[in-house]
Formats: C-alpha cells, sequence, structure tokens
C-alpha cells in the first residue's frame, strides 16, 4: 500500500481499532481494582437480605420466593446439607463450586465467588454465569441450615442492551471508518493535485496550478508551491534568455570573423582593405575572448555561497593601481580622470573587487565622449567605504538605472554604442553584493552617469 491515501486509512483503522482494545484494557483494569470487590459486597448485601427475609419468615414458602427473585433478574442456587439442591432462574453456564465451599456456607461463612474469582478479562469476570462466580449466604429454613448462591441473570437483566451496545458499535465502526475515507480523501486530494502539479512543472508546464485555497498547512504548502512554480517560471525564462543571449553574442563576432576571413582569402584585395579586415578579425577574437572570460568569472560567482578569500586590504590603493594600469583609453578619447581618493581598507577578496573596479572604469571610458571628465573618489565613513565613479557621457535614463545589472542588457543607443558584452554591470553588483555592499546608478554632477559603491566592515589604515 504506497498510496498516501491507502496508508492514512491503514493508519486510521489500527488507530482506531488500538483505541478499542486500549480502552478494553483500561476497562479490564479498572473492574478488578475498583468495581470487582464492590459488586460481590453488593451482592452479598442482596444475598443476605433475601436470607434474613426467609429467616424472619419462617411459614414462607421457599420454593416460590427464590422463583420470584429469579424472575426479577437472578440466578439462584438454593441447597441444605441433604444435598438437595435446586437452580432457578436462567441456566448456569459452568454448576461447579470450588471444593468444599457448600459446606463451608452451610457453616455459617459467606462466599465471596466475585471478588475471589481469578483475575481474567472483564468480559470473563463480569459476564459470566458460572456458580462459581456467584455471592454465597447462609440461612436456616425449616430448622435446617441452608446456603444460597446468587447472581444476576446478565442475559435477561442485559438483553436489550447488548443489542443497542452491540448496534451502536457497529454503528461507530461504519460512520467512524466512513468518516475516515472522506475526510482522508479531502485532505489527499490538495496533494494529488500539487503531486500532478510538480509533474507538470518538471515538464516545464508552468500553468495549470491548483487553487488551493486553505487556512492550514495544506494551504501554506500550495501557497509555498505557486510562489515556488513563479519563481522557477521566472528562472526559465531567464535562462532562455541568457541562452540566446550568449548565442547571439558569440554568433555575431563568429559571422562577423568567417565573413572577413573569406574576404581575405581574395589575392587581389588592396593591402590597406587587408589590414583593415585584419583589425576587424582582432577586434572580434578580442570581443569574444572578453565575453568567454566575463561568462567564466558569472559562473564563478554564481556558485559562491561566500566570498573565497578574505583579506584586509587598501582599497584607495588598488582603484589607483586599476586608473594607472586602464589608462590608455581615457588618454585615447582625450579624457581627463581625476582622483579624490581617502586612504581606507576593507575586507574582501581582492581579486573579485578588482573586477569591480575594471568594468566600471571601461564602461566609463567607452561611454565617455572625447575631451570628457571621470572623476572617482573614495569616502571612508563610520559603517562602511563609499566609492563614486562618476562620467559626462549621456547617462543613463531613471527607468533603465535596475535594468542595467540585468545580464546582457543594454541601454539606449547612446550607452550601447560601444559594443560591450551586457555582462560588466551585472558581474559589479554581483560581487559588491557578494561582499554585503550596494551597487547602484544614478546622476553624475556633470549630468552623465554615475556609479555608487558602498562596502561595508570599513577598517582605516
Amino acid at each position: 500500500m504506497k498510496s498516501l491515501y491507502g496508508k492514512f486509512v491503514l493508519a486510521s483503522v489500527v488507530v482506531l481499532a488500538s483505541g478499542l482494545i486500549l480502552s478494553y484494557l483500561i476497562v479490564n483494569t479498572v473492574y478488578h481494582r475498583e468495581m470487582k470487590e464492590d459488586n460481590d459486597a453488593k451482592h452479598v448485601a442482596i444475598a443476605g437480605s433475601m436470607a434474613a427475609f426467609i429467616e424472619k419468615n419462617g411459614s414462607l414458602d421457599l420454593d416460590q420466593y427464590l422463583k420470584t427473585h429469579a424472575d426479577a433478574g437472578y440466578i439462584l442456587y438454593a441447597t441444605d446439607s441433604e444435598g438437595g439442591g435446586t437452580f432457578y432462574g436462567g441456566p448456569f453456564d459452568d454448576r461447579a463450586l470450588p471444593p468444599g465451599t457448600v459446606g463451608k456456607v452451610l457453616s455459617g461463612e459467606v462466599y465471596h465467588g466475585m471478588r475471589d474469582l481469578p483475575a481474567e478479562t472483564f468480559w470473563s469476570g463480569y459476564f459470566a454465569n458460572d456458580l462459581a462466580n456467584t455471592a454465597g449466604v447462609p440461612f436456616t429454613y425449616d430448622g435446617r441450615p441452608h446456603a444460597l448462591f446468587i447472581r444476576p441473570d446478565i442475559g435477561l437483566l442485559f438483553s436489550e442492551l447488548h443489542w443497542l451496545t452491540a448496534i451502536m458499535l457497529v454503528s461507530m465502526a461504519v460512520i467512524g471508518f466512513a468518516a475516515v475515507l472522506v475526510t482522508a480523501k479531502r485532505l489527499i486530494r490538495p496533494l494529488t493535485e500539487l503531486t500532478e502539479a510538480t509533474n507538470r512543472v518538471a515538464e516545464e508546464r508552468f500553468t495549470e496550478l491548483p487553487d488551493i485555497r486553505r487556512g492550514d498547512e495544506i494551504g501554506q504548502l500550495s501557497d509555498s508551491f505557486r510562489r515556488m512554480v513563479g519563481k522557477l517560471a521566472e528562472n526559465d525564462l531567464a535562462r532562455k534568455a541568457f541562452i540566446s543571449d550568449v548565442s547571439h553574442d558569440f554568433q555575431s563576432p563568429l559571422q562577423n570573423m568567417q565573413g572577413y576571413a573569406k574576404l581575405l582569402m581574395d589575392p587581389e584585395l588592396p593591402a590597406d582593405r587587408r589590414r583593415e579586415y585584419a583589425e576587424i578579425i582582432r577586434e572580434e577574437s578580442a570581443r569574444l575572448s572578453a565575453l568567454s572570460g566575463q561568462l567564466l568569472l558569472l559562473s564563478s560567482i554564481d556558485q559562491f555561497t561566500e566570498l573565497p578569500e578574505h583579506c584586509l586590504f587598501s582599497v584607495s590603493r588598488q582603484l589607483k593601481e586599476t586608473v594607472r594600469r586602464s589608462r590608455w583609453p581615457f588618454e585615447e578619447k582625450g579624457i581627463s580622470v581625476t582622483l579624490d581618493v581617502e586612504e581606507a581598507s576593507v575586507t574582501g577578496d581582492r581579486e573579485l573587487l578588482g573586477k569591480v573596479w575594471e568594468n566600471l572604469l571601461s564602461n566609463a571610458a567607452k561611454y565617455t565622449p572625447e575631451g570628457g571628465e571621470v572623476r572617482i573618489t573614495v569616502n571612508a565613513g563610520a559603517d562602511g567605504v563609499t566609492i563614486n565613479i562618476d562620467d559626462s557621457g549621456p547617462g543613463v535614463p531613471a527607468g533603465e538605472r535596475e535594468r542595467i545589472f540585468e545580464r546582457f542588457y543594454r541601454s539606449d543607443k547612446a550607452r550601447s554604442a560601444g559594443g560591450g558584452t551586457g555582462l560588466g554591470l551585472s558581474i559589479a553588483r554581483e560581487v559588491v553584493e557578494l561582499h554585503g555592499g550596494r551597487l547602484t546608478a544614478g546622476d553624475s554632477p556633470s549630468g552623465g552617469a554615475g556609479f555608487t559603491v558602498f562596502l561595508p566592515e570599513k577598517t582605516q589604515d
């Protein structure tokens, strides 16, 4: 039985059966420890009252008197010293008494058969119509000692009760089992729907989600499932878009390189055209190399759950060194670079943060027009270090200042004319966030683009 529905039904039946058995055992224990002796004392008192009445009324018709009590719901056995015993009422299932019992009662002892019956189950102890399971008292009639043994006639007293109890128990069992089936079906149905929906999600079908609205844990599970599927659908779209963008960004330079390579095979091609085509091939190969490197870096960053390296270093000196190494694209366009850098250190991965400065400076050099200006500032605050890189380029529209950090996203034509990979800003933000910081885009004082990096856990040198 592998289904949850079957397991639930089986578990419910086992629980019900176990409950009945446990209840029976509890009742049995209570009867033997608390009720058995009281039950015996009660019937000894009744038997004693009957014996006293017989002795008080010497002219009493003993046989008729005992038959009357038998009709009232008792099973009786009366005997004398001569062994002339008579049974009244319903039959005893077992007419045997412990040896010597009759003699002891005739001699004046009281027989506590109900109390002293060996410990058995409640059913066999209370309901057993055995002569040994009686209360026995002595009495004198017609000048001779007699012994009277009585017990209630369970079959007569509880005949209707037996049937009513049986009907009640059967009804409870049937109704309870039916309720278990219905409840189990109601509880399991949402899980079945979620399982079917999970199978559809596994096939990348993110629609036809079950609409389960409940206030319990299953409802919470359904809500969590729907949020998860929504996130998976977004990730699936992002993955497909990512693959499409990567394919496009690789395909375009490859096609250019193939086309210009074919043109270079023309033996009559002029030397100046040959150099031009070769330069285009070189630029496209460099673009492919940069794209491959950035994709590898992104793949590495995606696998990081924490920084691969933690060390304290001067972010101010690192920025100055990065500007010195990246000087040539600024000088080529006549862009002035201004540094206003306080001495500050951060704890983090030196190599990864170096990629942030390289990408931001490359972005500034690419989009700043000839003769423009790039300004770099570093401010050490009480809660961290703030780095600003501002350019005098066309800037970033307010509606795109978050989207430019998406992978392969490029802003309008003014800021995408440089032919970049569309990964630099995405890499920069992911690295900064991996350090617990923030990277945001805004306006520079000159009207261009301004990028602000905040890194916490600053330590002054």
